[in-house]
């Protein structure tokens, strides 16, 4: 009893004494009418957020929770003085959406010293010049990860007391303003992930109190400017993914030799050249040097490094030659080597690298040996690349590698059986294992299941297995097996891999039915199981709260019905079940799968119409769309086109370096597909998000074309041959100025050419023949360069490059199909000679040979293409 009423005192004496020296809410900065006035008004300028309403799950509007009856210097995100001024304004993460206007009352918080806007990608607008200068107190500004918009404000410059600034991963535009160049007390600059343009400010220079300046992700231009190694107290220095060119000035690299503070520096996916200054490995603080994805060339040398602290070096896809240097092996602090994708020769000896944790070896010309005993017991890879090494067979070190994360042995020479003891790899860290592009038969002992345990990337294809299809472990995100030689059913087990994201086990002779649970799998992002031999009915696929995107089930021998079930794939982007013994109709309800972009039917047994005045309106999305080779028919009315959407649209010239293809945003698939394309049938290995095709040949199509196509202003690819269509070529296709290929053979097409094809300057494939054409070729641009086979069985058709020439009674130009005036390329023609027509044919030929011979140029420059990548 005693010893209880001790620790009860003792326990009332802690609370007493806790109790007495915490602030007490007396002593509390109480907040000023005015302030909480300004406030309020502030929260007034944003829309009420409900919790549904939220971008994450973290975000949490602190607004929300302000009162007026309660004290302000109270409130979530809100710092007071001792005055009761508000000096610190937190609302990051707090999905603030809607314009900051210039007028805002946050403006009106003069004594703010510290205002983190942060991570409200939905707040944007512009920042006023006259209101930013209101807040001169400002020591710290972050609106990292919004929305804002227009050129940095100068008046930025007149915060002369702040020390942190952060206008990163917004829209800002234009030059860096000069006037951030008084900004003498900066210690954090970052603009990282912005349009900014220009070249980097040599101004900079003279913010010596910087420990971090972040440039990266823009537009900046030019070389590399010397007065940055001014910056004495710099911890950081990124400029990564700029177009900057030029080398590394030696002077820069030795005047940072000797720095004692720089530890970061990132100056990749740049185009700098020249060769590395040997200096930069020499700096005694510097821990990560980052210059992947430039243009170095020459050998690496590497030397007096004695005094080196770098532990992660990155230098993939340069141009670095010559053997690596065994020099490198006195940077005894580093763990991270990452040299792939250069021009490196030579043989290498593993058991020069037993330091590292990280090893890029990949994409040279080296041969790799793996002889020494010692290194195998001295080394713990955590990440080993060795693609394209020359490698014959699986390195018995590996055995002793327990704590593997990431092996690449892709396009190697590695052939025959995997011996047993590779399942001892890794078999509790092993995350991705890429053994493709080799010729693998198969395993030393067949595994049912393989055995490693955190196994997220697995990646065989381009082998040689034989044998039945293996299921890979259950923690499985993406699994490749194809262009391989499989056989055997798809065991029903990949049905319970619910991580599974994608699956692609095409170009394989698996066979028997898709086992219908696969369709069940609510993780699939992409199911391809192409160029098989499986037979059956498609199964039921998606559940409602399905995220399929890419399902091919193209060149197998499924027969039935489209299951109608696929109505409820949301998600869906490409729909591929060409090539199969599929019997039904058009199936109207893909119009209502929104994100639906490539719909491929061709060559099955697909029979009626493909409109109907009530079920269809057109597609939203649809960029590319082939029913060939089925038994499609009917007329199609002339507004048939008028609501494609996608293809409808005019698309603006895209600058090559920001290509993007079809697939998995993280670059781990990209979506394939066969096209009649110029000709040919053509495997598109990559699709680019600008191809857009129709192709509608090989079925029972009668009546006109429709005029509508000719709005499809993105079209490249048009193939209508193999059908029933008559009347003439419509004037309207004229009209398609992205056309590369346009195929109207084997029809009943008659009336002339229309010279407006002629306006199609990107057109490189045009076939016309077999149809019922008559009169004169049109000539010029595009239309001189094409053969004979072009327009072959058209018997009325004449002139070049046909050997039949037209005769005087045949028309010099070709008029419209709808017998309205068609004009010469530069505005004249036969009406020129109509002109003169009453004062007498010979003057109004006279008056036509002036006119043509003083038209301007028809082609005044040469205008970039973006072509397709096969």
């Amino acid at each position: 009893m005693r010893t209880l009423y001790l620790i009860f005192c003792c326990f009332f004496a802690a609370h007493s004494l806790t109790s007495s020296t915490s602030t007490s809410p007396s002593s509390r900065p109480r907040c000023l009418h005015e302030q909480s006035s300004i406030l309020l008004q502030f929260k007034r300028e944003f829309p009420l957020k409900e919790p549904e309403d939220l971008l994450n799950d973290y975000d949490y509007p602190k607004m929300e929770t302000w009162k007026a009856e309660k004290d302000c210097c109270s409130w979530d995100g809100i710092e007071c003085d001792t005055t009761g001024h508000v000096i610190g304004l937190d609302l990051s993460n707090s999905s603030l959406e809607g314009p900051l206007h210039s007028n805002s009352s946050l403006f009106s918080l003069t004594h703010l010293e510290n205002l983190n806007l942060a991570y409200n990608p939905k707040f944007s607008g512009r920042l006023s010049d006259s209101s930013a200068s209101n807040l001169k107190s400002l020591n710290v500004l972050d609106l990292n990860s919004c929305n804002f918009s227009g050129i940095v404000p100068t008046s930025i410059g007149n915060l002369s007391q702040l020390t942190y600034l952060d206008l990163s991963s917004n829209n800002f535009s234009g030059e860096v303003p000069t006037s951030l160049g008084r900004l003498t007390k900066l210690e954090h600059l970052s603009l990282q992930k912005n349009r900014l343009i220009g070249r980097i400010p040599s101004w900079l220079g003279n913010l010596t109190g910087l420990t971090l300046l972040q440039l990266s992700h823009n537009n900046f231009n030019g070389e590399f400017p010397i007065s940055l190694a001014n910056l004495t107290q710099l911890d950081s220095l990124y400029l990564s993914f700029n177009q900057l060119v030029g080398s590394i000035p030696y002077e820069y690299a030795n005047r940072i030799s000797n720095s004692m503070l720089l530890s970061m520096l990132d100056l990749s996916h740049n185009s700098f050249n020249g060769t590395i200054p040997p200096s930069l490995f020499r700096i005694p603080s510097l821990v990560s040097l980052n210059l992947d994805y430039n243009q170095f060339t020459g050998p690496l040398t590497i030397q007096n490094v004695s005094s080196s602290q770098l532990t992660a070096l990155y230098l993939r896809r340069n141009n670095l030659n010559g053997q690596i240097p065994a020099s490198i092996s006195e940077l005894t602090s580093l763990t991270e080597l990452y040299l792939s994708l250069n021009n490196f020769s030579g043989e290498i000896e593993l058991g020069a690298f037993s330091n590292l944790i990280s090893l890029d070896l990949s994409y040279n010309s080296l041969t790799i040996t793996s002889t020494s005993t010692m290194f195998a017991l001295a080394v713990n890879f955590y990440s080993l690349l060795l693609a394209s090494c020359n490698i014959k067979e699986f390195p018995k070190f590996l055995e002793t590698q327990n704590e593997l994360w990431e092996l690449d042995l892709s396009h190697n020479k590695l052939e025959g059986k995997i011996p047993k003891w590779f399942f001892r790899v890794g078999t509790e860290s092993l995350a991705r294992l890429d053994l493709s592009s080799n010729l693998i038969t198969g395993w030393e002992q067949e595994p049912s299941i393989l055995p490693w345990e955190a196994l997220a990337y697995l990646d065989l294809r381009h082998n040689k297995f034989r044998g039945s299809l293996f299921v890979p472990p259950f923690s499985t995100v993406h699994f490749f097996i194809f262009n391989n030689s499989l056989t055997g059913n798809v065991d029903p087990i990949f049905c319970e891999l619910h991580n599974l994201k994608v699956l692609d086990v095409s170009n394989n002779n698996l066979s028997g039915e898709i086992p219908r649970c696969l369709g069940s799998n609510s993780s699939l992002l992409m199911l391809n199981l192409q160029r098989n031999n499986f037979h059956g009915e498609i199964p039921p696929t998606c559940e409602e709260r399905s995220v399929l995107k890419t399902l091919d089930l193209s060149h197998n021998q499924l027969q039935g019905k489209i299951p109608k079930s696929l109505v409820t794939c949301k998600e869906l982007e490409v729909l591929n079940i060409g090539h199969n013994q599929i019997s039904d109709r058009f199936p109207f309800w893909t119009q209502s799968l929104p994100k639906l972009q490539i719909l491929v039917l061709r060559s099955n047994k697909f029979d009626g119409p493909i409109w109907h005045p009530r079920e269809f309106s057109g597609f939203e999305n649809l960029r590319m769309i082939d029913l060939s080779f089925n038994n499609f028919g009917g007329v199609l009315p002339s507004e048939y086109f008028r609501n494609w959407s996608a293809i409808n649209t005019e698309i603006p010239y895209v600058n090559k370096s920001k290509l993007r293809y079809m697939g998995d945003t993280s670059n781990y698939y990209q979506d394939s597909v066969t096209v009649a394309y110029k000709g040919l049938d053509t495997v598109l290995v990559k699709i680019l998000t600008t191809f857009m095709s129709i192709d509608l040949s090989h079925n029972s199509f009668h009546g006109a074309i429709p005029s509508s196509i000719g709005d499809l202003k993105s079209l490249v690819g048009l193939n209508l041959s193999g059908n029933n269509f008559g009347g003439s070529i419509p004037t309207s296709l004229g009209k398609l100025s992205e056309l590369e290929s346009l195929d109207l053979s084997k029809n009943n097409l008659s009336g002339k050419i229309p010279y407006e094809l002629v306006s199609l300057t990107f057109l490189q494939h045009l076939n016309l023949s077999d149809n019922k054409l008559v009169g004169p070729i049109p000539h010029g641009k595009q239309f001189d360069t094409f053969e004979n086979s072009s327009f072959g069985g058209n018997l009325d058709l004449c002139g070049f490059p046909l050997a039949k020439k037209c005769t005087e009674s045949d028309d010099e130009q070709p008029n419209s199909d709808h017998g309205q005036d068609s004009e010469s390329e530069n505005g004249f023609g036969w009406k020129a000679a109509l002109v003169g027509y009453g004062c007498g044919i010979v003057i109004g030929l006279v008056v036509e040979h002036v006119l043509v011979s003083r038209r301007p140029t028809w082609f005044s420059g040469i205008y970039r293409r973006i072509s397709l990548t096969p």
